[in-house]
C-alpha cells in the first residue's frame, strides 16, 4: 500500500495508477468464474459479484495491472504453481478455521475412533503404524488437532509410527501451516489440558506455538482435490469445509478421489453439512459424518 508524501521540486511526485470503482461486468464475471472453475473446481456463482469485484480491486493494487481484463489475461498465462495464482485463490476462498473446529467430532475421534484403533492393534504384532490425510487442511488447525488427539488418547503412543499429511489448494495456507503458530481465535476451543501439554506461549504475545514433538508427525504439501493424490492408502482422511465451494460434478470428482486414498477398513470423516452420502452408498455409515470402506474393496 502506498502512502503519498509532500515531495520537492525536485523530486517527480509519485502518481498511482487509477483501479476501477466499479464491480466485474456480467461477462467478466462469467469469464472469472469459467477459469476459477476450471483450475479449482470452485463454483463462482453471480450472487458472489460484488464480492469477488472487491477481491479483485484488491489484486488490481498489488499487481499494477490497469483492470479487470487485464488481470484476466494475466491469469489465464500463470501455471498452477505461480505466486499469483495463489494469492488470488487466498482472496476469493474463506479460511476461516481454528483448532478443535466441530468439537463433537474430535470428541468422537477421542472416544471412539482411538479406542478402536488400540483394540485392534492390540491383536496385531510388529510396527504399530497410522496415516492420516488432512485434506484441505488450510492453516494447519486440522492436522494439528488430530496429531494433539492421538498423542493424548492412544495409548503406548510412543511405540507408534504416525504419519500425517496436510495438503491444501493455496500456497501461501500452507506456509503460514508450517510455522505451527496460533493466535488467540485459533485457540478459543482448545481444552486447557491440551494447551498446556501440546502449546506454548510465545513471551508477551497472545500467539502459541506448537510443540515439536506435535509439529513432527505432520508434513504438508500443495494438492488440488480435482486430481488424484498419489499417496495413499491412509487408515484416516478427513475432508471438512471445503466442498461447499464445488458444485455437483466437482464434488464427485473430489469425493471419488478421496475415497481411492482410503485403505479398506479406514475411514473417512467429511464436514456435516456438506452432503456426501450419495457418494458413500458402500460405506459404512458410523456418524452422520464419518464412514468406513468396506474390507473387502475392489
Amino acid at each position: 500500500m502506498h502512502s503519498l508524501h509532500t515531495t520537492s521540486t525536485l523530486v517527480p511526485p509519485l502518481v498511482l495508477p487509477s483501479f476501477p470503482l466499479t464491480q466485474v461486468s456480467d461477462q467478466e464475471l462469467s469469464q472469472f468464474a469459467e477459469l476459477i472453475y476450471r483450475r479449482t473446481g470452485i463454483r463462482v456463482m453471480p450472487e458472489k459479484k460484488a464480492l469477488l469485484s472487491n477481491r479483485l480491486r484488491r489484486r488490481l493494487r498489488e499487481t499494477g495491472l490497469a483492470d479487470f481484463a487485464a488481470y484476466h489475461r494475466h491469469l489465464r498465462r500463470l501455471k498452477d504453481s505461480d505466486p499469483e495464482w495463489d494469492a488470488f485463490l487466498q482472496e476469493i476462498t474463506t479460511h476461516e478455521t481454528y483448532l478443535f473446529r466441530d468439537e463433537n467430532q474430535w470428541e468422537w475421534i477421542r472416544r471412539s475412533y482411538v479406542p478402536e484403533l488400540a483394540k485392534r492393534a492390540r491383536n496385531r504384532s510388529g510396527v504399530r503404524t497410522l496415516r492420516i490425510w488432512s485434506a484441505a487442511c488450510s492453516t494447519g488447525d486440522e492436522p494439528i488437532t488430530a496429531a494433539c488427539c492421538l498423542a493424548a488418547e492412544l495409548p503406548n503412543f510412543a511405540r507408534w509410527k504416525v504419519e500425517i499429511l496436510g495438503t491444501d489448494i493455496g500456497v501461501g495456507a500452507l506456509e503460514q501451516a508450517k510455522t505451527a503458530l496460533f493466535g488467540q481465535r485459533a485457540m478459543r476451543l482448545v481444552p486447557d489440558g491440551f494447551r498446556l501439554r501440546f502449546f506454548t506461549q510465545l513471551p508477551h504475545m497472545p500467539v502459541w506455538q506448537v510443540q515439536s514433538a506435535i509439529v513432527r508427525l505432520i508434513r504438508y504439501r500443495q494438492h488440488n482435490l480435482l486430481t488424484p493424490l498419489k499417496e495413499h492408502p491412509f487408515d484416516l482422511v478427513i475432508l471438512k469445509n471445503v466442498l461447499i465451494y464445488f458444485d455437483a460434478d466437482s464434488k464427485r470428482r473430489a469425493v471419488e478421489n478421496v475415497k481411492a486414498a482410503v485403505r479398506p477398513g479406514g475411514v473417512l470423516l467429511t464436514g456435516a453439512s456438506e452432503g456426501v452420502a450419495d457418494e458413500m452408498r458402500r460405506w459404512k455409515r458410523l456418524q452422520p459424518w464419518a464412514y468406513r470402506k468396506p474390507e473387502t474393496w475392489k
